[in-house]
């Protein structure tokens, strides 16, 4: 009988280790990210109580998952941005699913392709790290199937990337992961938000292996009460039937933060009233505060501004006499094309001082058809005199080039800047509103005023009657301060 020559110790001892961490990391999807984190990430894991709260979570859905079993519910998870959530949900959760379930198929969405894409190529990096493959071997991803958009294992495993809007044909899934369907940098329309409500119930939700057992797993900030967990909370409130898991943890218990805490049970867990010290330090608060009222109490609160919401706290806003000198003044004009037809046609001047303070120097507005609004445009332009910037609003769209165009025209002589919008209207505002409730925003006394302010208390993303005032006070800010719209052009023309 040929003797066969025993295995090293070292060999030995390697399978055994890789046995061990194998059963582990099974067992525990916590311990798998801990375990394989270095794979992707060069800086160390930081540790916070919610990174295994959420993977327990995460795990308590899988499994009954993989026994066949019914779920009990969809699973929501809201937290600040820099928490660790894509990493931990939409590329170690399927690397994970795949060492329970080598046959599982995976839909991860997100708000465009290349978000889909990037944490899809870091799940594959992990799948074919060398670390990867021999702790679980039986696992493999063979060279005609690496995309990125779409990889398959030898087991029958399937991940699917795709961004909002896109198309999902043939396979259906095991796991629905939906990580930021809308986009958080992006505008926040209404329209965009009812498109991506509409392509999860409409699309995401037909592409499921088994209705009953699939869950569905959503992951983000919030950036409006009717985002997708506002829509999924009221459509579970509304239908008793469909079961939803919330969790939602703010970055700090106070301006609100503990109301929005889910389960409320984890307010227990915060470190001097913050989620987590370390990601969210007082720095990065203060910083996302510098970013405005919408960004911080949606983003980071997780309880984003209502209709009606108070986004200007306008008693902060004082009336005074302004200085005689200025580093920079700019008249900016927001323009309707209809006569009484709803809209005003406003011209806000805006003066920065030398102590970097900000001052509404004269409000103009008025409904008049298009002839009458160029004739007053230009009149105020005489008065303002040729040392003061003009702005002009352009409108999307043919119609609105030519509109800014002949305004353009009109104020021969004059130097005038034409600015295309970005975002949405709360988004654009957003600057100005920083620094009227930081108290830096001054008016000059003028029967104005009162209408001014009013608009400002009552101004909201979706309801707000009259928008046109803090339009045009959103565009001469952004010019004195050199951001948040695309300027097209700066013009002189001669007379």
């Amino acid at each position: 009988m040929p003797v066969t020559k025993p295995q090293s110790l070292k060999q030995t001892t390697a399978f055994e280790e890789n046995d061990v961490l194998a059963s582990i990391c099974r067992d525990s999807f916590f311990e798998f990210v801990c375990e394989f984190w270095e794979v992707i990430e060069d800086r160390p894991m930081a540790h916070n109580w919610h990174i295994p709260y959420i993977c327990n979570e995460l795990q308590i859905v899988a499994e009954r998952v993989f026994l066949g079993l019914p779920k009990l519910y969809d699973l929501i998870i809201n937290v600040p941005p820099g928490s660790t959530k894509t990493i931990i949900c939409s590329i170690m959760f399927g690397a994970w699913i795949w060492t329970r379930k080598p046959s599982a198929r995976i839909i991860a969405a997100s708000h465009d392709n290349s978000a889909a894409l990037k944490p899809a190529r870091k799940s594959r990096t992990i799948i074919m790290s060398e670390k990867y493959m021999n702790t679980f071997p039986e696992i493999h991803i063979p060279y005609d199937s690496v995309a990125v958009g779409l990889f398959r294992n030898t087991l029958k495993g399937i991940r699917a990337s795709i961004g909002s809007g896109g198309n999902i044909t043939g396979d259906h899934s095991d796991f629905i992961v939906v990580d930021d369907l809308l986009n958080p940098k992006g505008a926040r329309s209404e329209a965009e938000i009812l498109e991506g409500n509409l392509y999860i119930t409409e699309t995401l939700w037909s592409r499921k292996t088994n209705k009953a057992v699939t869950p569905t797993i959503y992951i983000h900030q919030r950036l409006s009460e009717n985002d997708t967990t506002g829509m999924l909370l009221k459509l579970s409130k509304d239908n008793p039937q469909y079961k939803i898991k919330h969790l939602c943890f703010p970055a700090m218990l106070s301006e609100g933060g503990r109301e929005c805490v889910h389960p409320a049970e984890c307010i227990k867990y915060y470190k001097d009233g913050k989620l987590d010290p370390v990601r969210l330090s007082d720095v990065v608060i203060n910083e996302a505060k510098v970013q405005g009222e919408y960004v911080f109490k949606g983003q980071y609160m997780q309880n984003p501004i209502p209709p009606g919401g108070v986004m200007f706290h306008v008693e902060r806003i004082s009336i005074d006499i302004p200085p005689t000198k200025w580093k920079k003044k700019v008249r900016f004009w927001d323009k309707a094309g209809t006569k009484d037809g709803g809209a005003y046609t406003v011209g806000v001047l805006m003066g920065e001082d030398m102590k970097r303070q900000f001052w509404i120097l004269d409000v103009i507005r008025g409904q008049w058809d298009s002839a009458q609004r160029e004739q007053v445009i230009k009149q105020i332009a005489y008065l303002d005199g040729k040392g003061i910037l003009i702005g002009i609003e352009q409108e999307p769209g043919s119609g609105g080039k030519e509109s800014a165009e002949n305004t353009v025209r009109n104020l021969a002589g004059f130097s005038v800047f034409v600015m295309r919008p970005t975002g949405d209207k709360a988004q654009r505002a957003d600057p100005f509103g920083v620094q009227v409730n930081s108290g830096n925003v001054f008016l000059a006394k003028a029967e104005w005023n009162s209408i001014y302010i009013d608009e400002l208390r009552t101004f909201s993303l979706l309801n707000s009657k009259y928008k046109d005032q803090v339009d045009a006070s959103s565009g001469a800010f952004n010019k004195i301060t050199g951001g948040g719209t695309l300027e097209i052009g700066v013009f002189k023309l001669y007379d």
